[in-house]
């Protein structure tokens, strides 16, 4: 693969290898202590995350979905204690609502944005469209041959 940072657990699994779960009882480490404590450990999950899915860049898109409707159902809450039960502080519910709707509207915002880099950022990773296991008839007569096609 041509990408700068490769996620080779990842890459395995993306490339279809069959696997399987190898179960084993660990013994208690003899000296030393782990070369990957918490922070490694979740720069690598990171790493995983986001190397295979755009995900993270869709939260944006729905949380600004979420954000934009409890902000209009807020609003019509306000209207409602301000026109039959007479109860709101002046200014403060508005202001809440008015700076939720924005706020939410600037994330769906950032999650259409979002969508657009995570394609992107797969056509820049030019990861090849098939893994072909086994060619015949390419080449040499009976030649077998490992390929791939960009």
């Amino acid at each position: 693969m041509r990408e700068r940072s490769r996620f080779v657990r990842g890459l395995v699994s993306w490339v279809g290898f069959r696997q399987t779960a190898v179960e084993y009882e660990r013994e208690p480490r003899f000296a030393g202590e782990t070369k990957y404590p918490l922070k490694k450990m979740i720069r690598f999950s990171l790493d995983g995350i986001t190397s295979f899915s755009y995900k993270p860049l869709k939260l944006a898109n729905w949380l600004g979905f979420l954000l934009s409707a409890a902000s209009v159902v807020g609003m019509f809450v306000v209207l409602y204690l301000k026109w039959f039960a007479h109860s709101t502080i002046a200014g403060w519910a508005s202001l809440l609502m008015v700076m939720l709707l924005g706020n939410g509207v600037t994330l769906l915002m950032l999650g259409a944005i979002g969508e657009y880099i995570g394609r992107i950022y797969d056509e820049v990773k030019e990861r090849p469209l098939y893994i072909v296991n086994e060619t015949w008839g390419v080449g040499t007569k009976h030649e077998r041959k490992p390929s791939y096609i960009p």
